[in-house]
């Protein structure tokens, strides 16, 4: 049975009793200064061995060091300290490691499918070669890691399986001058299956052995864990492809399946999250998926990762047998590294609670940058201007969001024109797509801007990029005609202050219809004024509707939209409207004649 313990004094107490000291200082410092049991040095008592555990969390491809407040600021009792950027996490991990001999870096998902350009862009492969400069060991699948599709991340994340053409598509030419290789670490899920297949999408765990001093090793099992909603995630959004197990009884599975096998150190490293108030040494009120998780399953493990939430937090939550074990989470974007030390009977070659210490620790900008992963983070920002300046595609005049008094836009029906075009694509293609504002971000105009490689009509990658698109996939699903003519009624609804508002979708080309203003909201559509390739709406017929997730999951405030069935994911929106506009010799201003009014 796992010892019951009282855990160790907490860092915040150590901190206070330093309370000059800035916290970066202690955060980096005080366990190497405090107690053997923190160190690379062999434990006093003989027959223990250290295993030092480093542990990232939703990074998201946050290479560059930000300045802005969500991503470059971190609260602590001596104020807002400025962290993050790939080139002082690498540090941080080189002094945190120094002097253990036994050390382990690993991720809790959410590494790539972020939002900084120069790294999606590239399809994420600039952050891969960035954890495995820093000796990532592994990593959970978090949902962003599905932000693509099973095959993107196995095959291509994790294999390095090239697409379309090289060095243009994927398959990029990192810093090194080398081809993008895929990651030098594996992904672990214990929960996430094909819906098809039934079977696992990746390993559910994987044994780590260490040195035990004396010539032998000690097995550490690290169970993978993601979050049961990745499936109906927006972004990651994989119905009827993937289907989700449960986080506890995924977990107590595997726990004892690596029992069976004689391991008794057992990390879980579960992309889920939670909130424990404070700072990020904090343990107020702690609630939330992740805590659940850590209060109910086997106490057979001992040390307890999580992430996903975007949250800081360094718990000790009871397992269910009554014994305190570590629960962190690492904040996001490399603001914090997570560090749990603990110590191993050689013997029992079970992880001995009471002498386990946890931490999280700024990833400051008061230590010398690694110089090698500042020339990758240059090369790859260099690469994001180039890439920003690719044309296109070329336009005859403005593409904006403005609307005229029926809701159209040129910008909006070229974007459903779009998701319409790669809607066909799927295996049960779509009849028409309905667009709605959410992803319209910035409008793509005629005269040239301020990129040098600009010129008129000319439309430059970055300027497609940042005008439409937030990494959604383009979805089919099947709706009925009643649903569909119900979904165009929704476009009309109260606004809080009791004013009546008007949110309209856009249609692609080939559908027409008109409503009737002067009726009651709810009343102003009828299927035979709505034409789909020219014949009348039937309301009991079944269409195929191509539809950004945001919008069939109700986002947008769509509701009737939640009632579809058979979807089927094909691309994700950036990469649909860059298909589509590359396919295009020229690009017309679409007329805006697709949507009329009769009645006033």
């Amino acid at each position: 049975m796992k010892e019951t313990i009282n855990r160790l004094c907490k860092f915040s107490l150590f901190a206070l009793l330093i309370g000059s000291l800035l916290i970066s200082v202690v955060s980096s410092k005080a366990i190497a200064q405090d107690q053997t049991t923190n160190t690379g040095i062999e434990s006093e008592k003989t027959d223990l061995v250290d295993l030092q555990l480093l542990g990232i969390t939703d990074f998201h491809g946050y290479l560059q060091a930000y300045n802005d407040k969500s991503n470059s600021q971190i609260w602590s009792p001596q104020g807002q300290l400025t962290v993050g950027g790939a080139v002082y996490n690498a540090t941080h991990l080189k002094q945190l490691k120094a002097g253990h001999d036994n050390s382990i870096v690993l991720s809790v998902g959410d590494n790539f499918s972020g939002w900084p350009f120069e790294v999606t862009a590239y399809r994420d492969e600039p952050t891969v070669e960035f954890l495995n400069a820093i000796g990532v060991e592994f990593s959970a699948v978090g949902n962003h890691e599905l932000d693509d599709s099973k095959d993107f991340l196995v095959k291509h994340m994790k294999d390095g399986k090239c697409f379309g053409k090289r060095d243009v598509d994927s398959c990029f030419t990192d810093s090194t001058g080398e081809m993008f290789h895929g990651s030098d670490f594996p992904y672990i899920s214990a929960n996430v299956r094909d819906a098809h297949s039934g079977k696992l999408i990746t390993k559910p765990y994987m044994i780590k052995q260490i040195s035990d001093g004396h010539g032998g090793t000690i097995p550490v099992g690290f169970i993978g864990l993601t979050v049961t909603d990745t499936v109906s995630g927006t972004t990651s959004f994989q119905e009827g492809d993937l289907v989700m197990d449960p986080l506890v009884e995924s977990a107590n599975r595997y726990a004892k399946e690596l029992q069976d096998q004689g391991v008794q150190a057992i990390v879980a490293v579960v992309h889920e999250g939670g909130t424990a108030g404070g700072y990020f040494q904090g343990c107020s009120n702690p609630k939330g998926p992740a805590i659940d998780f850590a209060r109910e399953a086997s106490a057979a493990i001992d040390v307890i990762f999580t992430g996903h939430w975007h949250a800081s937090f360094n718990c000790s939550i009871d397992d269910p047998n009554g014994n305190p074990r570590p629960v962190i989470e690492g904040a996001n974007h490399g603001k914090l590294i997570s560090e749990i030390n603990v110590s191993i009977d050689r013997v029992s070659k079970d992880i001995v609670r009471s002498r386990t210490i946890s931490i999280n620790h700024p990833v400051t900008r008061d230590v010398p940058a690694d110089p090698e992963i500042a020339q990758m983070v240059s090369y790859w920002v260099e690469r994001g201007k180039e890439r920003y300046a690719e044309p296109v595609a070329e336009i005859t005049g403005d593409l904006t969001r403005s609307r005229n008094g029926n809701g159209e836009s040129t910008l909006a029906d070229l974007v459903a024109d779009a998701h319409y075009a790669t809607g066909k694509k799927a295996s049960q293609p779509a009849d028409f797509a309905l667009t709605a504002i959410s992803p319209l971000q910035g409008d793509l105009l005629y005269a040239k801007g301020t990129n040098a490689a600009d010129q008129n009509g000319r439309v430059l990658f970055g300027e497609m990029w940042y005008a439409h698109g937030y990494g959604n996939p383009v979805v089919v699903v099947t709706m009925t005609g009643r649903q569909i003519e119900q979904i165009l009624e929704e476009q009309w609804r109260m606004k809080p202050d009791g004013t009546e508002g008007f949110y309209p979708l856009a249609v692609s080309y080939n559908v027409h219809y008109s409503f009737d203003r002067s009726k009651p909201m709810g009343q102003r559509v009828e299927p035979e004024n709505i034409k789909v390739k020219g014949k009348s709406l039937d309301p009991d017929k079944s269409y195929r509707v191509a539809a950004l997730a945001y919008l069939i999951r109700g986002n947008d405030g769509y509701p009737t939209f939640k009632g579809y069935a058979n979807p089927v994911r094909v691309e994700s929106d950036h990469w649909a409207f860059f298909d589509y506009l590359k396919s295009q010799d020229i690009i017309q201003q679409p007329v805006l004649d697709r949507v009329t009014s009769i009645g006033q």
